[in-house]
């Protein structure tokens, strides 16, 4: 039964092996749900991914050994002894244990990924909000700054509107002064300029009668 030692001893390693890295894949769901590890930057994709292909293989060369000693088993020439029996079918108990603790640890690790990147996503999505947000009071405040300017910009131009109009305006009562003076100085040209407008009144005097006459006129020829 030299066959049933090597395979026992295999059995026994490989049960040992698969319970370390079993072991370790269910930790790294903890540690992701623990400290909410953004899976793809932090590397606990690749690890989990590598911790499955492991445990993956170890799980199928504990099959192959099982399934050897099962056959050991069922060997009529050369029947093994009870307590060889009772260790074949431990075995066998063993490895369906662990093949129901890896789908169930699987479970586990896969929803512990999935919360893990659900909220990385609704971080990045806060933090993009912020970003956007802030952009968006920088620009406001940018547009705000420059209407400031440009307000500024019309009162300075205003001011400048105003102190021109009061320089014009200087300059126009000096040229009135002057004009007055002028004409002050010489009595002649005041005469003059009586005259004229006086001709002026008596000549719209004269063309509103006649223009008075000829519309009574033309309301008698009418009627």
């Amino acid at each position: 039964m030299s066959n049933y030692d090597s395979l026992h001893r295999q059995c026994r390693t490989l049960e040992s092996l698969f319970d370390t890295k079993l072991t370790a894949y269910a930790r790294l769901a903890s540690s992701i749900t623990r400290n909410h590890d953004d899976v793809e930057a932090s590397g606990s994709s690749e690890r989990w991914r590598d911790l499955e292909a492991e445990v993956d293989e170890l799980l199928d060369k504990l099959q192959e050994i099982n399934d050897e000693l099962s056959a050991l088993s069922n060997d009529t020439e050369n029947p093994p002894s009870q307590s060889m029996l009772r260790a074949i079918q431990r075995h066998r108990e063993v490895y369906l244990d662990y093949a129901r603790e890896l789908r169930r640890t699987k479970g586990n690790v896969k929803a512990a990924l999935d919360q893990a990147n659900l909220l990385s996503g609704v971080r990045n999505d806060i933090d993009a909000y912020k970003s956007l947000a802030a952009d968006s009071l920088l620009a406001e405040r940018g547009h705000i700054d420059s209407s400031h300017r440009m307000t500024d910009d019309m009162l300075a131009q205003a001011y400048e509107t105003r102190a021109e109009f009061g320089r014009q305006r200087t300059t126009i009562s000096g040229i009135n002064s002057r004009m007055q003076g002028v004409l002050g100085s010489m009595p002649g040209i005041n005469n003059l300029l009586s005259m004229i407008k006086t001709r002026r009144r008596r000549d719209a005097v004269i063309v509103g009668c006649v223009i008075g006459l000829c519309i009574v006129l033309l309301f008698m020829y009418i009627f």
